[in-house]
């Protein structure tokens, strides 16, 4: 069964998939999935809820068994090569709980002890930038910190793969971008990355290459560019009209350089080549079906606009 993407030649590949296959009871939460994920790079896995991603990192992890297809990761499979691959993987869950009781530098150490080799517990908590709360209580920690802690855990054995689930819910800008940073230098380092999140500014900034999942399958796969690209259209216009007012979305879709045309939840949304000539046709139509309008907003397009006309909704959403 052919892998999904073109294959890379230079670099090796950190995790491979071939058909894999899970259910629960009657749903299907991954269906007959094909991946590779190269060496050194940061890859993310985004999709809705129920999409299936939980479930693919988890069989990744070695802590689900899949149903069916193979599953080979930094060359080892589980099942044969589980010591080896534990000493080699950094795993975050999505929810880390950790004793509150403990210090920082107790759950360091903690950690540390399950591995050969890695970072002294100095040099970890450094690299997260905890220095300063070494002593203090797990459960005296902000949300970041907390985040950042969990993500110590699994740098102590300096792996080669890190697995990072929804890494930065809950988190305010200034802590996702102190991990973003934090991330940056793992990879940097020659560190391979498979992160999910529903932050598309998030996978845009730190992932060479991104698979969109919906109902279990990889229904786009490409890096940012390339899957922004896909759209035809480098930017996005949306507006709203008073409430109870209805637009003919197939006549805004003739209009020139409009190359897709949809309403979301009330907000007009269209995905255009060029909006200095888009924007003036737009408000002539609009004036000629009588409507007026409450907001207007211009952005170059992102991978929320890929999702959305790859799904018909936004990530966020969900």
């Amino acid at each position: 069964m052919p892998l999904v993407g073109a294959p890379d030649t230079k670099r090796a590949a950190a995790v491979v998939c071939r058909g894999l296959q899970k259910r629960y009871g009657d749903v299907v939460a991954v269906a007959g999935l094909d991946l590779e994920v190269r060496a050194g790079e940061c890859f993310g896995l985004l999709g809705p809820n129920g999409a299936g991603k939980t479930t693919t990192i988890e069989i990744l992890e070695g802590l689900l068994k899949q149903d069916a297809g193979e599953v080979e990761v930094l060359g080892l499979r589980w099942g044969t090569d589980d010591r080896a691959l534990r000493q080699r993987l950094g795993i975050q869950l999505q929810d880390t709980q950790l004793q509150e009781k403990l210090s920082v530098e107790e759950v360091v150490r903690l950690f540390r002890s399950f591995y050969r080799r890695g970072p002294s517990v100095g040099d970890v908590l450094r690299m997260v930038e905890l220095e300063s709360k070494r002593r203090s209580w797990v459960g005296k920690l902000s949300g970041g910190q907390k985040q950042r802690l969990a993500v110590a855990c699994a740098l102590v054995n300096e792996p080669d793969l890190l697995f990072l689930d929804e890494p930065t819910t809950g988190l305010d800008p200034q802590s996702r971008r102190q991990l973003w940073s934090l991330l940056d230098r793992f990879r940097a380092d020659g560190g391979t990355i498979v992160l999910t999140t529903h932050y598309m500014d998030e996978a845009q900034t730190l992932c060479d290459r991104v698979a969109i999942m919906d109902q279990g399958r990889i229904i786009a796969l490409g890096t940012p560019r390339e899957l922004i690209s896909s759209l035809g259209a480098e930017h996005a216009v949306e507006f709203a009209i008073d409430r109870g007012a209805e637009v003919s979305t197939s006549l805004l879709a003739q209009l020139p350089g409009v190359t897709d045309a949809r309403v979301d939840a009330g907000t007009v949304r269209l995905r255009v080549t060029e909006p200095h000539v888009v924007i003036p046709a737009l408000l002539l139509e609009l004036e000629r079906q009588r409507l007026q309008l409450s907001q207007l907003a211009t952005h170059q397009a992102t991978l929320e606009d890929v999702f959305v006309a790859h799904t018909g909704r936004h990530l966020r959403d969900e």
